[in-house]
């Protein structure tokens, strides 16, 4: 027993192991009398209540010769043991102790547990009470708090014959239980939120490999309901007395989705899911994944395809190959998809683990003509995606980039038309510009910027620069044909510039024409390449990205946003243009700032006057406002219930008195870690929570 707890908890430290050998001491003094024996509490590793040591105590003292002695006051009568019946008594405590000492230790390095040096097995139960949200007494009395039930009649603060030792058993709080898995990592630190449940060996129907059924392992719950998880969902799990432990999340006051509209959710599949040789990277391990996301019923899947992939090589020459086997293996599986036609180059933002450049064409093209890339103040280039200077312009040999797309588009819907016949594709999202979204590649990480700079302006191409000209020339002001000279640089803040501070020239004539222009150039954008889309793709929706530029929204000017081309000053609604333009081609809007608002706290929002939630509800609104349909994806890796269930109250709001909602959700994305048992296992409760299904089993 020893042995395994050593293993479940974790070596105790030196002073704990002084701590035990003078309890052990303290012990021995006690039992020299002959008059105390306290019952030894033990707590048991597989599965079980904590049980008691008197039985084994009971035991040996029937195979004992026992004397009763009267005392000489004839004052009762008195028990002498006999030397061994001592000595055996003082192993069985050493050995409690020493189990107890160690079970502390890991409690308070691991568990985050204040506990008191002499701490024994009452004080565990009452933090886990009190962790649990329960209210206990000096005495041990314990009873729910008022946010979780009513104080029972009769218990008051000045009750004093209880003990803290008797507990009720129908006042036992649903603690959350602690502890750490056997041969863990020692480095890791362990929530103090989590909790433990049990896995048991079964067969599941998901695998139909063709070497017989694996074995996967089933949950199970807080009231003894099942639920099976597939093999190939790895993860650190650990085996103690044949019984598999896995991290499952705590109880937690959550928020009931059953019966709540039903909302179709996708997972992104990897960034190198294809190939530079267009071909599909692993199918066989792609296979196993998407069967494990079809067992938890996932409607379907995202992917990019990427132009510098299928169009690499030469003009109009398109390789669609491993797209055309990745399909056919979706539709097999029969879900969905959602494909993104991605017009800019991945590698160097975050979340890029691949590089995929522009057709090699189109780079062949740069290097002569620099100016079809966005430029910013200093002359540099971002080859990322094309400037929209060149929408209209036929320097892509002899095409215009509008052009371009199209054809790319219009290639993709001959090639694929069975599965837009069929349905399997639900949703096209065009690329508008850097990382697919809307918006001016102003914060380039490979110029320099960092969170949470304000970005600059990316105008400077002879493209722009000549349509900004024609602008103020018409304006009657020949002389605004200029960038800001005052907007400071990638890693300013508002305050420091005299364009965007307080008052500020944002704000001014000049200021107010340059910002419309640049704004109404990434409007027309839209538009003309939307235009084209809802031709090539007549009958199945398309949908537009926005990204969520937050940092520096509780300022007058929206600097962060002003650069990327979102015109969204304290005075102005940068974002109802956009969403006129979206109602008008009867496209959808992706909006990737579904879950930043669960940082609001963080240190770094607040030095940057960031508001999330508040330009999450501004788009909200500004897309619902014109009736257009809203889909949402995780900006950033999510994992874990709390930042579920905030994309969740963001997707099926409760305060909204129309009771709107966004049409789909798109998870990004399918990752090692996402199959990790425990992740898991959170991921699968947020799809039925997202379907509006009661859940398998409860683990809140």
């Amino acid at each position: 027993m020893a042995t395994d707890m050593q293993k479940l908890i974790g070596t105790s430290e030196e002073d704990d192991e002084e701590e035990m050998e003078m309890d052990v001491k303290e012990e021995d003094d006690d039992d020299e009398d002959g008059r105390k024996h306290a019952a030894a509490v033990m707590v048991g590793i597989d599965g079980g209540m904590p049980t008691s040591s008197s039985n084994n105590n009971h035991q040996f003292q029937q195979q004992q010769q026992v004397q009763e002695v009267s005392t000489p006051g004839g004052g009762g009568a008195r028990r002498c043991r006999p030397v061994e019946e001592k000595e055996r008594t003082k192993l069985r405590e050493r050995h409690r102790r020493a189990i107890t000492a160690r079970i502390l230790a890991g409690l308070r390095r691991h568990g985050n547990y204040n506990l008191r040096v002499r701490a024994d097995i009452n004080d565990v139960i009452a933090a886990l009470a009190r962790e649990a949200g329960w209210v206990v007494l000096p005495d041990g009395t314990t009873f729910p708090s008022r946010s979780q039930g009513s104080r029972p009649a009769g218990v008051n603060s000045a009750v004093g014959t209880s003990s803290s030792s008797h507990m009720a058993p129908q006042q036992t709080p649903p603690a959350s239980l602690r502890g750490a898995a056997a041969g863990y990592q020692g480095s890791v630190e362990y929530n103090a939120s989590r909790m433990k449940g049990v896995y048991m060996p079964s067969s599941s129907p998901y695998d139909i490999s063709t070497s017989g059924r694996s074995q996967t392992s089933t949950m199970v719950g807080d009231r003894g309901e099942q639920t099976e998880s597939h093999p190939l969902i790895v993860g650190s799990i650990d085996t103690i007395d044949d019984k598999q432990i896995v991290d499952i999340s705590p109880k937690l006051t959550e928020r009931d989705f059953l019966s709540t509209p039903f909302i179709p959710v996708y997972v992104m599949l990897p960034l190198g899911v294809v190939n530079m040789k267009c071909e599909l990277v692993d199918p066989d391990g792609l296979l196993k994944q998407l069967r494990v996301l079809k067992s938890v019923n996932v409607d379907g899947v995202a992917v990019d395809c990427w132009w510098g992939i299928v169009e690499a090589h030469a003009p109009q020459e398109y390789n669609w190959n491993g797209y055309k086997r990745l399909f056919q293996m979706v539709h097999e599986l029969k879900l969905k998809l959602q494909v993104i036609m991605s017009f800019h180059e991945c590698g160097g933002n975050v979340g890029d683990d691949v590089c995929i450049p522009l057709p090699h064409w189109v780079a062949e093209i740069g290097r002569s003509n620099p100016d079809i890339f966005f430029t910013d103040g200093e002359g540099r280039r971002n080859p990322e995606c094309l400037s929209w200077g060149i929408d209209k312009e036929r320097v892509l040999r002899g095409r215009t980039a509008v052009e371009v797309y199209f054809d790319f588009m219009r290639s993709f819907r001959i090639e694929f038309n069975e599965f837009f016949e069929e349905g399997i594709i639900s949703m096209i999202q065009v690329g508008l510009g850097p990382c697919g979204e809307l918006r001016y590649p102003s914060c380039p990480v490979k110029h320099g910027w960092r969170y949470p700079g304000i970005g600059e302006f990316q105008c400077y191409d002879q493209y722009l620069l000549r349509s900004l000209k024609k602008a103020a020339e018409a304006r009657g002001h020949s002389f605004w044909a200029r960038g800001p000279d005052n907007a400071g640089s990638y890693n300013s803040r508002p305050h420091e510039t005299g364009f965007f501070c307080d008052g500020g020239d944002y704000d001014g004539y000049y200021g107010r024409f340059f910002l419309n222009w640049y704004s109404k150039v990434l409007v027309d954008h839209g538009d003309r390449v939307l235009s084209l889309a809802k031709l090539a793709f007549e009958g199945t929706y398309v949908a537009a990205k926005l990204s969520g530029i937050h940092w520096w929204y509780n300022t007058a000017s929206h600097a962060a946003e002003l650069t990327a081309g979102f015109y969204n000053s304290c005075n102005r609604d940068g974002y109802a243009a956009i969403m006129s333009m979206l109602n008008k081609h009867g496209a959808a809007l992706n909006f990737s700032c579904a879950e930043l608002h669960m940082l609001n706290h963080h240190e770094d929002f607040q030095d940057a006057l960031a508001d999330p939630e508040g330009l999450v509800w501004q788009v909200l609104n500004a897309a619902w406002d014109v009736c257009i349909l809203v889909a949402k994806e995780n900006a950033l890796p999510c994992y874990d219930r709390v930042g579920y269930n905030k994309i969740l109250d963001d997707a099926k709001p409760s305060t909204d008195p129309d009771g709107r909602h966004i049409s789909s959700f798109t998870y990004l994305r399918l990752s090692p870690h996402l199959m990790e048992r425990h992740n898991f296992v959170e991921f699968e409760q947020f799809v039925k929570k997202m379907h509006g299904k009661e859940l398998n089993f409860h683990l809140n």
